[in-house]
């Protein structure tokens, strides 16, 4: 017989996935982000319930992570955008499963 092999919390794939994108805000701003919606008063606009503090919150961890890329324009006012970074765009697949999912079984009553 094998030998059953626990596994840390360290040691979790899932874990570091859920560290990284886990949360209630974070697959959102991915979602809007990869159609288009990719600045702050959209973002805020786009997602209800979310402070701005949160939303400022969310978009640095996912900046500080490599997932996003914040670009500043030099503009008056000054303009700022976020774009997907290729790391972000390995999740893509993830968000995408979990929107059909949901769509699938938003009417069920499970």
């Amino acid at each position: 017989m094998a030998e059953k092999k626990s596994m840390t919390l360290e040691d979790c794939p899932v874990t570091f996935t859920m560290r990284k994108i886990g949360g209630k805000w974070k697959p959102i701003i991915l979602f809007l982000i990869s159609n288009g919606e990719n600045r702050f008063g959209k973002l805020q606009r786009g997602i209800e319930g979310i402070s701005k503090q949160m939303l400022t919150k969310q978009l640095r961890e996912l900046e500080a992570d490599g997932i996003l890329k914040r670009t500043i324009y030099a503009e008056i006012p000054p303009r700022v955008e976020y774009f997907i970074t290729e790391l972000g765009a390995s999740l893509m697949p993830i968000i995408v499963c979990m929107k059909d999912w949901g769509e699938v079984n938003m009417g069920s009553n499970s």
